[in-house]
């Protein structure tokens, strides 16, 4: 009897050990990017109202884009590089509504209106020449936006003045040929801030009512789950969530309510922080898309295809067209993204604006712990967060460090370039020796 014990103890003992050993190298890179950030942050010296400020700016910004990512994983079409595809049928559309004049709400909504086909189009296409180069997606769709990137160089640089009219010397090169290498979206009540200055609330105050929600749901879920299996997996998740959302609930209100008693100024000055409503309600509502897309009938068929490309086609499922449908989405999202991002920015860079955007959304993806394999969306904000605070204190951590802000520059850049490198070595590593794991 004794002996069994022992046995079963052993055992137990073994499956924890496999437990944390594949929990460790599953999440090893956003793991390694908590402690970098922590640490960069400590040598920054900044203030943690200019480095959530920044931060808070930068998820809304960025959301858009990060989470356009997330469909083509699951449909096994691995990290879309091809979004750069999308975000310049978001720029055609831009540099329409500049040379027509349209600003405000209506501009940015015609944006989204005009870039729509266009991005259908791109997207369709991009999707069938994927289809031609099945198990090589992601080095595919970065060929396919740097040709891309060509044809829109030419027609902007070449076409536009010459087979396209154009008189507009606010976007027209003085050689009456191309358009400006700058265009100022606030010039003429252009779109910037047009989705940002809609409603703009304080921040802690907008989370008080979220977490409040989140709070009242969670307690739900956990009164009313009803099998076991709920309760041992789902319980937990649902007890986390609600314990985060009463300690969130009970910091914002002692600083929206005691502010005037708090003695740190730099936390004082919080309260101070407004966000963007619509902009947030918007990123929200395309995290709830990505979820309940996953229900239907056309989620299931991303998942079947993304997991095995031939029993998909035994079962009856075009994958051809599920594949395309996977892309065309994520490049009109990506376009739609891309608008949100320039009225933030406020200044459409023609030539350069598009060009980094698949590679900063991809590893702030990866960051967040998804792979080629497997993406969330609680994956892609986590990783907008770490990734994009790293950005916001490595210049004053490179300059505090080392006495030059530009190290911290050059590490940003190291930084986006090495986690794509890391998580493609970790894969197929994992595909080739760890199957176990």
């Amino acid at each position: 009897m004794a002996d069994v014990n022992k046995l079963e103890f052993l055992k137990e003992d073994k499956n924890n050990s496999f437990k944390i050993k594949k929990f460790l190298i599953n999440h090893s890179v956003t793991l390694l990017f908590v402690v970098i950030c922590m640490i960069a942050i400590y040598i920054s010296k900044l203030s943690p109202f200019y480095i959530i400020n920044e931060l808070l700016t930068r998820i809304t910004r960025n959301s858009f884009l990060v989470l356009s990512l997330i469909i083509p994983v699951l449909a096994g079409m691995g990290l879309n590089f091809g979004i750069t595809i999308g975000a310049m049928a978001g720029q055609i559309a831009i540099i329409a509504i500049a040379h027509w004049k349209i600003g405000g709400i209506w501009g940015f909504l015609l944006c989204i209106v005009l870039s729509t086909p266009i991005a259908v189009l791109f997207g369709n296409l991009t999707g069938k020449l994927l289809n031609k180069t099945k198990g090589q997606e992601m080095i595919a769709s970065m060929i396919a936006g740097f040709f891309a990137n060509g044809l829109y160089q030419f027609l902007f640089l070449f076409l536009i003045g010459t087979l396209i009219p154009m008189k507009n010397p606010e976007l027209i090169l003085s050689r009456g040929i191309g358009i400006r290498n700058t265009v100022d979206l606030s010039r003429n009540n252009g779109i910037m801030y047009a989705l940002d200055n809609l409603l703009k609330l304080p921040l802690f105050n907008v989370l008080i009512v979220g977490f409040i929600i989140a709070l009242a749901y969670s307690l739900y879920k956990i009164f009313k789950s009803n099998s076991a299996k709920e309760n041992k997996k789902g319980k937990i998740r649902y007890i986390i969530i609600a314990v985060l959302s009463v300690v969130v609930i009970v910091f914002s209100f002692v600083l929206v309510s005691f502010n005037q008693y708090i003695p740190n100024n730099n936390i004082r000055m919080l309260k101070n922080l407004k966000l963007p409503v619509v902009t947030a309600i918007v990123i929200f509502l395309l995290c709830m898309f990505n979820n309940v897309i996953l229900k239907t009938k056309l989620g299931q068929d991303f998942r079947t295809v993304g997991q095995d490309m031939h029993i998909a086609e035994v079962s009856g499922i075009n994958v051809d067209k599920v594949r395309i449908l996977a892309i065309t989405i994520s490049t009109l999202l990506a376009a739609w993204g891309q608008i949100i991002f320039l009225q933030n920015i406020g200044t459409l860079n023609t030539y350069g604006s598009h060009v980094q955007i698949g590679l900063f959304s991809i590893a702030a993806l990866l960051v967040g712990g998804a792979s080629v394999t497997k993406a969330t969306v609680g994956q892609g904000l986590l990783g907008i967060i770490l990734f994009h605070t790293l950005f916001i204190v490595s210049p004053q951590a490179g300059k505090n460090l080392f006495g030059d802000a530009q190290i911290g520059e050059y590490f940003r850049a190291f930084v986006a370039y090495g986690v794509i490198g890391i998580s493609l070595g970790l894969h197929a590593w994992k595909k080739t020796f760890g199957k176990k794991y």
